[in-house]
């Protein structure tokens, strides 16, 4: 890659990591569930009038839409809300990776080699240190809720690859279109109208600086410049910088919330994204049910940070992991 591209995908993992940082102090000024319809929201709009009309079925777009946005950000900004701390759950999601390999294999027969199986292995042993280093410190409930999100993930990533949209950004402002009444019913319903009223009431410019940031620059231009970057490389050269959102995640929590990083939490980072590295650019070993070889390579994860879908790649050079051909933060 050439060296202003390296400085991009560094910039873009980083606009990830620190997103983390940002929705924890957004929280402050939110209800988890109205923060998250208002990031969709800003999102979508005015996007959604110049990108042209959805390239994949509407059902693909509702479908992701739903898992993606309401499922996955919901349980993510509530997971947040009830104590998960920022660096840790920039961690915790990478085991998307996993979910999304267990997921293909489920739904489309695809199965893992054994390096790939390995990888699965040291990611959850690393997913365990990590549940005894928050049951020591935080609520084991608000780790449940990122265990469920990034399974959330998994899901919406295996169906992204079913859709295999040819324009990724089109599918991503489209899909951030869906969650926004599902959000703002489940936030009234929840979090009660007078909660998001006082929110909104109190809306400042740090308020909507933070709406700004996790929607426009996290979300639009993070996936924007991965998907320029992927139309220019292959994905093997590019997916691996994803590897850098949790540094950032937990490096950006640690120096602005003040986020303690134990050596109980560094083990687990070291086991999670070693495994996560595995099961996603493993190359080859796996097969199909029918015992057909499935080609493999690296993946695009989904904007984790970011909460947008891959972008398409052919699938002689994606894994399951974030959806071949069809990688939020958060």
């Amino acid at each position: 890659m050439r060296p202003a591209h390296i400085c991009l995908a560094v910039l873009v993992t980083a606009v990830w990591g620190v997103n983390f940082v940002v929705i924890e102090v957004g929280l402050d000024h939110f209800p988890p569930l109205l923060f998250s319809a208002l990031r969709f929201l800003v999102a979508a709009l005015p996007a959604v009038f110049f990108v042209g009309r959805p390239k994949v079925a509407w059902k693909w777009v509702l479908g992701v839409g739903l898992v993606l946005g309401v499922a996955k950000f919901g349980l993510l900004f509530i997971g947040m809300d009830a104590g998960m701390p920022a660096g840790l759950s920039s961690l915790v999601l990478q085991i998307q990776a996993v979910f999304t390999a267990l997921f293909a294999f489920v739904a489309l027969g695809e199965r893992p080699g054994r390096i790939r199986a390995l990888g699965m292995l040291i990611a959850l042993a690393g997913i365990a240190v990590a549940a005894v280093d928050e049951g020591e410190t935080g609520p084991l409930t608000a780790f449940a809720l990122l265990i469920g999100a990034a399974a959330c993930w998994g899901v919406s990533n295996v169906l992204t690859r079913k859709a295999s949209p040819p324009d990724a950004l089109n599918f991503m402002v489209w899909v951030s279109t869906v969650p926004v009444l599902p959000l703002l019913a489940l936030s009234l319903l929840w979090e009660g109208p007078s909660r998001d009223l006082a929110a909104l009431r109190s809306l400042d410019w740090s308020g909507a600086g933070i709406i700004v940031y996790v929607a426009w620059i996290t979300t639009v231009f993070g996936f924007g410049a991965w998907g320029c970057l992927l139309r220019r490389y292959p994905a093997s050269t590019v997916a691996p910088f994803s590897l850098l959102v949790p540094v950032f995640g937990m490096s950006g929590a640690a120096l602005v919330l003040g986020e303690s990083v134990s050596g109980t939490r560094w083990c687990a980072a070291a086991l999670l994204v070693g495994g996560v590295a595995l099961t996603s650019f493993a190359k080859g070993g796996g097969v199909s049910r029918n015992g057909t070889p499935v080609a493999t390579g690296s993946p695009v994860p989904s904007p984790a940070a970011e909460g947008a879908a891959p972008r398409p790649r052919t699938t002689a050079s994606r894994t399951p992991s974030t959806a071949s051909r069809p990688s939020s933060p958060r």
